[in-house]
Formats: structure tokens, C-alpha cells, sequence
């Protein structure tokens, strides 16, 4: 099978090479931006907008014209990759997946890709890459880089430049080490709780964002009393992105290390088919319409979207799939209403958040273990009773992917 595989590393640039990763990142803005602007002038006019093509050849233009000769200081490449993206942004709204492209704003998420493999060199003992029109530049190996390097994107976060370098090899089709099938529960008292049919096991949450709240919150308000665009707001600003950069690296490192755990000791793994935006979508409402325990809301969509629900599954999705694993999406409709020794479902099992109670056959139990079981019975019911054993050890595609270990239920998809 093939195995795409990205390495990020930080860069450490010269003074010189700051300046010129600047400008890359100020040439790819404004080619957004003016082709952002281009397409919304050729609708206003009831004209067709361009395509990818299209863009292309203005943008030839745009780097000639005497009005902006700065765009040629830029490689090629990058800016028609940004017009590739600008295609790919209209493409998602018009099929509903996003909202309308915006303009790019300076110091907002600046990123420029580098998709042509020859034009790239890496020189992992002298911990170097050579980009187009950059020359080399040293990074900081933290490890090492395998496979045929694809393309490269380098970004800033919180005052630091960053390589992540995309590369694809063929290996050997997996066979996972492992022949039991665990139901996953997600929460937030309790972040996650597996089930594999004879034991429970519990991870506790790491609540990056809360431990670094106070932090955060006073850093924030320093900046809010700054001159805006100023010296000592700029200063200020760096300070809370450092802030919440780290809040981000911790609930990586964890998520990474607790999706590698599971992935590595579960040849099948269902989850909850769930919709985290639906869930964490604000209760404030209208002016005419004003929401209710707006407050309330508020803290609990603070408290879901800290856990990282979304990347927890992302990474659970392609980690099993590296093993040799299965992934399932279920239906999350009453898993923890739904008895799990006589299939009694009703609102009242549910005694409290942490106390299932069935008031038809009287068994109680923790409600998220509850639900850990349910989640595994729907997820081996997808499989009609095939062997757990047999079922990671197959690699002819008849029972397992040979990319992707993602599954949906036929409920789950048309649910989506």
C-alpha cells in the first residue's frame, strides 16, 4: 500500500531569509486577494467566473505589470498554487462544504506551497532544504524523513516558521498485531472510555485550554489596552499567539500519543458518527429571536472543542489504517439510552450524566460505558459477525480498505 506521511519541522532562517519568506507569504496574499477581487467583479458583471486556467493567465499579467513588478520576487509555483486554492475554496462553497472564500488579512495564517518535487532538496544530515528561490535553509530535525518528498508548505505560527514536508512510499500491506474490536465514548468529564468486551478502560482529559484560560484571558486584555498596530501591540499580540500555540501543542502531544496507544491495541475501533459543529454551535440567537442559557452553552461548547474531538478521530482514522485497523462511524442516536443487556431505550435509563439506570430490567452502569458498549455492538453489527481475528489479518481488500480504515454505517451516512 502507499502511506502518505508529513514531517513538520521548524525552520530557522537568516535575517536575510526572514525578509524573503516575508515577501513569499505578502505576493501569495495579494494573489488571492486579487483574484478573490477578479471573481467577485466578473459576477457583479454577470459574467462566468474564471477557472483555474483562467487565473493562471492573469496572473502572468499581474506579475509583468508595472503596478505590482514585486510578484515576480516570488516563485511561480507558490502563486499558482494560492489560485489553485482559491478554485478549490469556490468549489467547496458551491458544493456546501464551506463558506464564501475571504480575503486574506497580513499576519493571518501565512502559508505558500512549494508542489514541484525536483525543485526541492533535502539534506538530512546537514538538517538543510534547499526551496526555490529561498536557498537552503537549516531546520531542526527532530526526526527522520522517509519516502519520496511531494511537495513542501511552509508556514508562520506564533513568530516561527515552519517546513512540513509531504512524502509518499510504497510498504508492505499491514496485518494488525491485535484481534479485539473496542467501542470508543468521548466526553468530557471522562475524554474518552473504550470497551473491548471484557475490560473498560478510562483516559482521563488534559484540558489544555483550562489550564492556560487565566493565561490566556490576562494576555488578551493587555493587548485589548494597546494602541492598535503599534509596536507595544504587536508585542503584545506575539505573546498571545505563543500562548495559544502552546495550548495547541500540548492537546496534540496528547491526542497523538492516546490515538497511537488505541490504534496500536485494537484491530477495530467504532466511534460516534458525531457533528461537532452542530454541537458546539453558539445558543445566542437573533435580536428577535434571543437564545436561552446562552452562558451555559457557552462553556460547555468551550468545554467540547478543548477536548479535539475532530483530530482525535482524524488521527484514530488514519493511524488504524497504518496498523492494519478498521475505523467505524456509528449512529449516535440513544447510545446512552439504550440498555445494553435487555435493548431497552428511553430517556429515563438515563438517570443522571454519569448514572444509567434501565427502569425496565434494572441493570446500572456508568452512562458512558454504557454507551462504549453500544457503540461496539453497532460497530461489530456492520460486520454481520465476522471474526475479529480473521478480519485484521485479511489484506485483499474483501474486509478492510487499502488506504483509509473509515467506515460508515448506511444510518450514519445518510445521516451526514
Amino acid at each position: 500500500m502507499k502511506r502518505q506521511q508529513a514531517y513538520k519541522f521548524r525552520l530557522e532562517p537568516t535575517f536575510e531569509q526572514r525578509i524573503l519568506l516575508k515577501k513569499f507569504a505578502g505576493c501569495v496574499r495579494v494573489v488571492w486577494n486579487k483574484g478573490l477581487a477578479l471573481q467577485q467583479t466578473l459576477h457583479a458583471d454577470g459574467q462566468k467566473k474564471l477557472g483555474y486556467a483562467g487565473l493562471c493567465k492573469e496572473l502572468t499579467s499581474w506579475r509583468n505589470s508595472p503596478q505590482t513588478p514585486w510578484l515576480a520576487e516570488a516563485s511561480v509555483d507558490v502563486e499558482q498554487q494560492i489560485l489553485k486554492d482559491l478554485e478549490r475554496a469556490y468549489t467547496n462553497f458551491f458544493e456546501k462544504r464551506a463558506d464564501f472564500p475571504r480575503f486574506k488579512k497580513k499576519g493571518a495564517r501565512d502559508s505558500f506551497r512549494f508542489p514541484q518535487p525536483k525543485s526541492i532538496k533535502l539534506d538530512q544530515s546537514g538538517e538543510k532544504i534547499l526551496l526555490p528561490k529561498l536557498g537552503w535553509l537549516h531546520y531542526r530535525k527532530s526526526k527522520k524523513v522517509e519516502g519520496l518528498i511531494r511537495n513542501c508548505t511552509v508556514s508562520l505560527k506564533a513568530g516561527h516558521w515552519y517546513v512540513s514536508i509531504q512524502t509518499e512510499r510504497t510498504v508492505a500491506q499491514p496485518r494488525h498485531p491485535a484481534a479485539t474490536a473496542a467501542g470508543i465514548d468521548v466526553g468530557i468529564v471522562r475524554f474518552a472510555t473504550l470497551w473491548d468486551g471484557q475490560a473498560e478502560q478510562v483516559i482521563q482529559p488534559l484540558n489544555s485550554f483550562k489550564i492556560h484560560e487565566h493565561r490566556l484571558t490576562k494576555a488578551q486584555r493587555q493587548m485589548s489596552r494597546k494602541v492598535k498596530f503599534s509596536s507595544n501591540w504587536k508585542r503584545a499580540k506575539l505573546r498571545v499567539q505563543k500562548i495559544q500555540n502552546q495550548i495547541a501543542n500540548v492537546r496534540n502531544d496528547f491526542l497523538h500519543k492516546t490515538s497511537h496507544s488505541i490504534s496500536k491495541n485494537h484491530a477495530l475501533l467504532c466511534v460516534e458518527d458525531l457533528r461537532i459543529s452542530n454541537m458546539s454551535r453558539s445558543a445566542s440567537g437573533t435580536l428577535e429571536d434571543p437564545g436561552r442559557n446562552v452562558s451555559a452553552k457557552s462553556g460547555l461548547n468551550k468545554a467540547i472543542l478543548d477536548q479535539g474531538w475532530g483530530e482525535f478521530g482524524r488521527q484514530l482514522d488514519y493511524k488504524s489504517a497504518w496498523q492494519g485497523g478498521w475505523l467505524v462511524a456509528v449512529p449516535p442516536a440513544n447510545t446512552s439510552r439504550e440498555c445494553p443487556v435487555c435493548g431497552h431505550t428511553c430517556a429515563e435509563n438515563r438517570k443522571s450524566q454519569s448514572v444509567f439506570l434501565c427502569v425496565a430490567c434494572g441493570h446500572t452502569e456508568n452512562a458512558d460505558t454504557v454507551a462504549s458498549k453500544n457503540i461496539r455492538g453497532r460497530g461489530l453489527n456492520l460486520f454481520e459477525g465476522q471474526d475479529i481475528g480473521r478480519l485484521a489479518c485479511e489484506v485483499n481488500g474483501a474486509f478492510r480498505p487499502s488506504a483509509a480504515g473509515t467506515r460508515r454505517s448506511e444510518q450514519a451516512a445518510d445521516a451526514a
